[in-house]
């Protein structure tokens, strides 16, 4: 069979060919997200060449190792897959484009300093496709894009590229709906998978595959343009929900009320959903993904713009909170050495784009104080402006105030005794009374 696209074979026999190894799969991207889709592909499939640029990356899989850390089951099935030969690597684009005839990208999408969608990862992967792709094949992208980038970019790009007309070959648009620490589950089908196709052939081909990737159901929406809509909508709704716990936490001390508490009893009503507060909203994903769609329109969006300051605003926040904390006791902060727990963005994920850790680090810095910090889950913490430390080097920890930025499952074992009268900001509301014998502030509670 040469491809799914305009199959004329039944649709048992397209899936039998799919589902045998006889349909080849490239996987363009094998980072923390990639590379479970990847093993997850050929877990399926039985064929899959993964490309990536990282020479490192590639070596470490073709041996059967997994590079991605702290991913519950994805290292036995990498080793399992590079064995049995159903998954292997590759630098070479053009050698995976050559023999496969479904062509995944799952790349990295981050914005520009100006806050602009920075396709040209994508725009690469795409590129390389197209100058070998054939007749009856598929691009599937399922990176998350501004709404539509697969119909105004990936189509052109692909024809531009391979001399083929749209039509020849299909495009659908997939999103990833997969967290960090549970990828091979949400993967396999703890979600439903989202299609849509740039026709409606192309989502034929989509759902067909994804039915034997997901065990869950696979919703397909009218178009690829809808489909990218769906994954920007989920981190809008997030975003903006955040912002208003965070909004309403700023002024827990004027209302008198304790946010947090508020929020669990609200939500005890099934129509209500409040996030919870904290110190910032990081990582590669929400604090991205409203500029993909403020940027496609011509019009103002207050609301996503709004958030967004929010959101921002609340490393400054709470480093403001520290310094009234340190006055309360008559220290200041110019005079102060402050320790953050933390850098990452969320716990046990080694990931640190857009970390609020990074701007409340800077904010302590502008007010004068000194500041260190932990992580024990980084290797090089050099991007933030702190002296790295461990929690095990002294007997007593010699610093004036403590921020809980990142709760990772290692601070649960910090003896706050060794700590002489330190103002102490928990930023999380994970410490559950376990640094009582000090002055604490919660963002959120009074």
């Amino acid at each position: 069979m040469n491809g799914l696209y305009n199959a004329t074979e039944s649709h048992e026999d397209q899936r039998h060919a799919l589902v045998s190894g006889e349909i080849p799969v490239s996987v363009f991207g094998l980072g923390k997200m990639g590379l479970p889709l990847a093993a997850c592909y050929a877990e399926a499939t039985s064929n899959v060449i993964g490309v990536d640029v990282n020479p490192a990356v590639v070596e470490a899989i073709n041996r059967g190792e997994c590079p991605i850390e702290r991913e519950p089951g994805l290292d036995e099935l990498v080793s399992e897959l590079v064995m049995d030969g159903k998954l292997r690597a590759t630098t070479e684009a053009d050698t995976a484009v050559a023999e496969a005839r479904i062509h995944v990208v799952i790349v990295p999408t981050p914005i520009t300093e100006e806050k602009d969608p920075n396709l040209s990862i994508l725009e690469d992967a795409v590129s390389k496709i197209g100058r070998g792709l054939k007749p009856g094949d598929l691009v599937i992208i399922e990176c998350t894009v501004p709404p539509g980038t697969s119909k105004d970019l990936v189509v052109p790009l692909l024809e531009a590229e391979s001399g083929l007309e749209f039509g020849e070959f299909g495009v659908a648009f997939c999103p990833e709906r997969t967290s960090s620490s549970r990828a091979l589950e949400d993967i396999r089908g703890a979600y439903p998978k989202v299609v849509g196709g740039v026709d409606a052939e192309s989502a034929r081909v989509a759902e067909l595959i994804y039915h034997e990737i997901n065990s869950n159901d696979v919703l397909v929406v009218s178009d690829a343009t809808t489909a990218e809509a769906v994954k920007l909508f989920e981190g809008l709704y997030r975003d903006v929900n955040i912002a208003l716990a965070n909004e309403l936490a700023r002024h827990a001390d004027d209302l008198s009320v304790d946010v947090n508490e508020a929020i669990e009893v609200a939500n005890s009503q099934p129509f209500c959903h409040l996030h919870s507060p904290g110190p910032g909203v990081g990582g590669h994903c929400i604090p991205y993904y409203p500029y993909f769609v403020m940027r496609r329109v011509e019009g103002d969006m207050p609301l996503l713009r709004t958030a967004r300051e929010v959101n921002d605003s609340m490393p400054e926040f709470t480093a403001g909170k520290m310094r009234e904390e340190l006055e309360a006791t008559g220290k200041q902060i110019a005079d102060s050495t402050i320790l953050v727990l933390g850098l990452t963005y969320r716990p046990a994920i080694k990931e640190t784009r857009a970390a609020p850790a990074k701007p409340l680090i800077e904010s302590l810095r502008r007010m004068g104080a000194q500041v260190l910090a932990v992580d024990p889950i980084l290797d090089d913490t050099s991007e933030f402006d702190a002296v790295r430390v461990s929690l095990d080097d002294d007997e007593t920890y010699d610093v004036d105030g403590v921020i809980m930025v990142t709760p990772h499952e290692e601070f649960d074992d910090i003896d706050w005794s060794r700590f002489e009268n330190v103002a102490v900001i928990d930023g999380r509301g994970t410490l559950h009374g376990r640094a009582a014998d000090h002055r604490v502030y919660t963002i959120g509670s009074r």
